[in-house]
């Protein structure tokens, strides 16, 4: 107990006792009752070897699968031209281009690369022509289908794609000559179709007549008809274009002079 302070007066004995200054209270340490640990068990034998055995026969089935194969997907048919249009939010040109992109880049598809003879060609002549429908400027559809697709081993589709540039060069000869003059090359010496490459050339000779057109174009026809021993044609296409005016280089005419009094030699 405190010892009271001197003077004080001694306490009564029916007055209450004083307050006494609480005691700070002494924390008691919290002890967690011990837990037994739990003991580890083993898993049977029998449970682990089946789970061994099941993961080797996985492994082995998987193994023994055969690998996934990309299956080429067919080239769908070309929306009608009036679907393009409406599509092409007035820029057709630009439409024109991603279409004929769309087309060339369908042979190489995810996984797989299909050759070019293995395309449905009728399906690949209806994108060309929505092309050259959506921009009759452009000269890509043309160079693909007598330069790319027209150059394939098949002569049945080979043939789809020089019709189709003999076709679409009536539209246009004074533009479009050159694919026809390749088309030609393939006909004469490819396919070995001479009377296929003489119509092609007689249509370059006969409706190419813009002074751009060079003479080669129009002459083709005349070495054709020398190839299908037709003397007397060769003799005719050369003294007409040599009348008809078309021919207005010196070199020309003289080459073409030259090659007249040739055949007249000969025959």
């Amino acid at each position: 107990m405190p010892t009271p302070p001197p003077n004080a007066p001694p306490p009564s004995p029916l007055s209450p006792p004083r307050p006494q200054p609480p005691t700070p209270m002494q924390p008691t340490p919290t002890q967690t009752p011990p837990y037994p640990r739990a003991r580890q068990r083993a898993a049977p034998r029998q449970v682990v070897l089946a789970v061994l055995l099941a993961l080797s026969l996985n492994i082995l089935w998987q193994a023994s699968r055969p690998p996934a194969r990309a299956r080429a997907q067919e080239l769908p048919p070309a929306p009608s031209t009036i679907t393009l249009q409406l599509a092409a939010l007035g820029d057709p040109v630009a439409l024109s281009k991603a279409t004929m992109l769309y087309v060339q880049g369908f042979d190489d598809q995810a996984g797989i690369s299909i050759a070019w003879r293995n395309l449905d060609y009728a399906r690949v002549v209806q994108w060309l022509q929505r092309v050259l429908d959506l921009d009759p400027r452009s000269q890509y559809p043309l160079l693909a289908a007598s330069e790319v697709y027209g150059s394939v081993s098949d002569p049945a589709r080979a043939r789809q794609m020089l019709d189709f540039v003999y076709a679409r060069f009536t539209e246009d000869p004074n533009r479009r000559w050159p694919w026809l003059a390749h088309a030609t090359l393939v006909a004469r010496h490819r396919l070995h179709d001479l009377p296929l490459a003489r119509r092609y050339a007689a249509a370059i000779r006969m409706q190419a007549t813009a002074a751009s057109v060079p003479a080669w174009a129009r002459e083709m026809e005349v070495f054709i008809a020398e190839d299908m021993n037709e003397p007397d044609a060769a003799r005719a296409l050369i003294g007409g274009l040599l009348q008809s005016g078309q021919i207005t280089d010196a070199n020309e005419l003289k080459f073409l002079a030259g090659r007249l009094d040739q055949l007249n030699q000969k025959h």
